[in-house]
């Protein structure tokens, strides 16, 4: 019995040689954040899974040659404003298989769900949004994000159920957590926070916060973050504080101290950042109520028009208020950005959102921007830590909840084939501020659950394997 286990296993290597899978990546340096696995190897993919990883050649229907190349698990960007085509596109060319809108979440979710399914280049999903929950039951004017009733004034306490209820709702149908964008709510009251954290303590699901201030004054992000720690404390729902350079700004190395702090004490709480030092956010949100230069230590000229690329004065800052639109905010240092980067806690997100071409660059440019410029250019950060932070990490935010979250971030046997091939010597974001709808350079196969979205670099046509992200 001993010699036959023996031979059987002495023959496997070959028996894997001979599968005809559906597709092999061979002979690329295979990078998985939670083995520690960096070596040449074949992958082989059968249907939307991962079949094998071997040292040995592998046969398939599809061989891709990625000799010279890095093949890593696909991008999961937590934070994609962008939920369209045309944003999906932009991913697919940045190496991202699965994009969320989880800083603002989405009301009603079920129908947001049912408008994308069968429709999507890459994998898609979203929190419960207490953002449109309260504009809808406020009646408020606003798109994105308030820019009135919501914004203006106190909820009463039956607008309060009301709110509730339909976060509540949007949970119930899969949300993946609740969106919170305190910094554009100034008039919920702490206890209408505290009571939709103990909403997400009962579902024990993450609570995604954009803090309530950036300000350099007092209350600036030090008592913002107390009040969400604290709530977090209070209710045991999990916390993310969405981007955190740009919401501590020069105070990014206490915030993450205090995000440290936390976490040592056993809270659940994590975070996230993207390497620009620019913002992007709507010119008509509260944000920029009067005082805005006093608190963000800014001046009009620091401001640019999306849409146009011009710098702001007096005058188009009043006209494109009342207008409303996208406008990016350079408010930050490089020095501050590396910090929040490079900080084994914070994971990549990109923030980003695209519109008809116009945008910020980081909806197209993040993940390429992190590899070039961090990895090669820089060597501030390792390959295996970028790819884990941009892979492994935001699907272990989510994994607790949802279920489909456990088989992506990772490349091994039984894991979803989301993959991206790049060439780690040519890879690089083009977008910039004046044109930010280009191409990221240098991913030459992306594959989301077994479909190749990206083919020799190029976007493959009439394919939509992407699937929804749910909680269960």
């Amino acid at each position: 019995m001993q010699n036959l286990r023996i031979a059987i296993l002495a023959a496997f290597p070959a028996f894997l040689a001979a599968q005809p899978y559906d597709v092999v990546v061979h002979g690329g340096r295979v990078l998985d954040p939670e083995s520690g696995l960096d070596g040449i190897r074949s992958v082989a993919i059968t249907g939307r899974k991962i079949a094998a990883i071997s040292e040995g050649r592998l046969r398939g229907k599809i061989e891709i040659d990625a000799a010279g190349l890095v093949v890593s698990p696909g991008f999961i960007d937590l934070h994609s404003h962008g939920q369209t085509p045309e944003n999906y596109h932009l991913k697919a060319m940045d190496g991202v298989t699965t994009a969320l809108e989880l800083e603002i979440g989405v009301s009603p979710v079920g129908e947001w769900y049912a408008l994308r399914a069968g429709k999507s280049l890459i994998h898609y999903g979203a929190s419960s949004g207490h953002l449109p929950a309260r504009m809808a039951v406020m009646k408020d004017t606003g798109v994105l994000v308030p820019r009135d009733t919501a914004m203006n004034r106190l909820a009463s306490a039956d607008e309060q159920k009301a709110i509730l209820a339909a976060v509540e709702k949007g949970l119930d149908e899969g949300a993946l957590g609740m969106g919170l964008g305190l910094t554009y709510t100034p008039t919920a009251t702490a206890t209408e926070v505290l009571d939709l954290f103990y909403l997400m303590g009962k579902w024990k699901r993450p609570v995604f916060v954009h803090v309530r201030s950036t300000a350099i004054t007092s209350p600036g992000i030090i008592e913002s973050l107390q009040e969400m720690i604290a709530d977090a404390a209070i209710s045991g729902a999990p916390l993310h504080i969405v981007h955190i350079n740009s919401s501590a700004l020069r105070r990014t190395a206490e915030a993450l101290r205090m995000i440290e702090s936390a976490r040592a004490r056993g809270l659940d709480i994590t975070t996230e950042a993207y390497p620009y030092i620019a913002g992007a956010t709507a010119l008509e949100s509260a944000q920029f109520e009067p005082g805005w230069q006093e608190r963000k230590g800014l001046t009009y000229s620091d401001l640019m028009w999306a849409a146009t690329g011009e710098r702001l004065t007096a005058e188009s800052f009043a006209r494109y208020r009342k207008q409303g639109g996208l406008v990016i905010l350079f408010s930050n240092t490089e020095e501050m950005v590396h910090k929040a980067v490079l900080h084994p806690l914070s994971m990549i997100a990109s923030d980003g959102i695209m519109e008809n071409g116009k945008g910020h660059p980081r909806a197209a440019g993040t993940y390429a921007l992190i590899l070039g410029r961090y990895v090669r250019e820089e060597k501030s950060l390792s390959l295996m830590d970028a790819i884990r932070k941009c892979s492994l990490m935001p699907a272990q935010r989510l994994e607790a909840m949802s279920p489909q979250m456990r088989q992506k971030g990772r490349l091994k046997p039984g894991a979803d084939a989301d993959i991206a091939v790049f060439d780690p010597a040519r890879v690089i974001d083009r977008s910039t501020y004046q044109q930010p709808a280009q191409y990221s350079e240098g991913f030459r196969y992306v594959l989301v659950e077994g479909t190749m979205v990206v083919r020799n670099g190029k976007l493959q046509e009439g394919v939509l394997p992407g699937q929804g992200i749910r909680a269960r």
